[in-house]
């Protein structure tokens, strides 16, 4: 029994158990398929804020590009579906068939060699996770072997996000430009428009999500997870222990680009679309805004802090289409300041303390109604029995029996 609750603790099942029950019983049975969508479209976003939640709360690096990360898992995936939907028999009537529609308005006459690995599935399942991880590599290696870090590598951060917008929408007749790569159908040939293709979308990227949370809170629990939190705080200290602290870093960063890359291609089959408005400096500082309303230290917080966040923008969207954008800022000013840890710090700073008083109350309680009095009993009186002889007792003579 103590090791079940050591692990409980030590792993914090009770909030994930409880995050899993909400995800995947509560609003798949109070929502209609459309808002559920909506919350599958959130949950791709949570992706990011677990990522910025291990690089940003544990590892003290502070990524304002992972934007980049998202859209570039989510084009890997559009870019698989993209070529399934442009068959030579749907595309008969263009000038190339089989080829994407908006090469051909494009004057491109062949599939360019950057797309033929997109046409195995496998091998895309592999690239969605490769591409962001490769490219997160390349940065956190160049910059973190330079000791570059703290507001400047926030900075280089955004400049990528900037340099990979642009281009994407430079190159218009290999990604679709501006308006990205839409009409996204089928997968595999199995049509991805269909409620039910839409509840089984919403359970892998449940299960997925979740699994990753695992994963991340695993990686806190090791020795790893220590030494992340000590170069946080006193990264000269772990450095003059002999720990190559820039390792650690680069690690850190390639896994929350890998979690925003998976984020990114489960965005791409539950919505249907890819496009460069996801890529940008925008997207991307609003997901480190998903992970500090949740908590920047808590992964279940920073789900959510994401869920709360994008619901609060549809609700104040479609209720107040003129004012929604200074309701949302008032939202994050609001509750950084009221509660700077987050939704998460809401929870250890006033929910766990009531409750653990108030299940002491009760213990209280319970001990004091099931220990016996010990004050003491007042004597019992016991009748004669009759032809005792102790009916006539001399005077100053007590009949009782103690």
């Amino acid at each position: 029994m103590n090791t079940i609750k050591s692990l409980i603790t030590r792993y914090q099942l009770a909030s994930l158990v409880l995050l899993t029950l909400l995800l995947a019983v509560v609003l798949p049975l109070s929502l209609d398929i459309f808002r559920l969508n909506l919350v599958g479209k959130y949950l791709t976003y949570a992706f990011v804020a677990v990522g910025l939640v291990m690089v940003w709360g544990y590892g003290g690096v502070l990524s304002l590009g992972q934007g980049v990360f998202f859209g570039l898992g989510g084009y890997a995936m559009a870019m698989f579906l993209k070529l399934e939907a442009s068959d030579p028999e749907t595309t008969k009537i263009q000038s190339t068939p089989g080829i994407p529609d908006f090469m051909d308005w494009n004057q491109i006459t062949e599939l360019p060699l950057m797309w033929l690995p997109f046409r195995s599935f496998p091998l895309t399942l592999i690239l969605v996770i490769a591409v962001p991880t490769l490219l997160a590599w390349i940065i956190s290696y160049a910059m973190f072997k330079r000791r570059v870090g703290g507001v400047y590598f926030a900075i280089i951060t955004q400049a990528v996000a900037l340099i990979v917008t642009v281009l994407i929408i430079g190159q218009q007749g290999y990604t679709g430009g501006v308006n990205g790569m839409t009409d996204l159908k089928t997968l595999l040939g199995w049509d991805t428009r269909t409620d039910s293709a839409k509840y089984i979308l919403y359970y892998v990227c449940v299960g997925l999500l979740i699994a990753a949370i695992v994963l991340c809170r695993w990686i806190q629990t090791s020795k790893l997870g220590t030494l992340l939190l000590a170069m946080r705080d006193k990264e000269d200290r772990v450095r003059f222990s002999g720990y190559d602290v820039s390792n650690f870093k680069v690690f850190t960063f390639c896994l929350a680009a890998a979690l925003s890359g998976i984020g990114g291609a489960l965005f791409s089959l539950q919505v249907g679309f890819m496009s460069p408005s996801f890529v940008g400096i925008v997207p991307s500082i609003e997901m480190v805004i998903f992970a500090a309303v949740g908590g920047r230290m808590s992964l279940v917080g920073a789900v959510y802090g994401t869920l709360l966040v994008n619901a609060g923008k549809t609700l104040f969207s479609e209720s107040f289409p003129d004012l929604w954008l200074f309701l949302m800022a008032a939202l994050f000013i609001g509750v950084t300041m009221a509660f700077p840890m987050g939704l998460a710090g809401l929870w250890e700073s006033h929910v766990a303390p009531w409750w653990k008083s108030r299940r002491q109350a009760l213990r209280d309680a319970s001990a004091k109604t099931s220990v016996p009095s010990t004050a003491p009993q007042p004597p019992r009186i016991v009748d004669p029995a009759p032809g005792t002889g102790l009916g006539d007792l001399p005077d100053g003579v007590s009949s009782q029996r103690v």
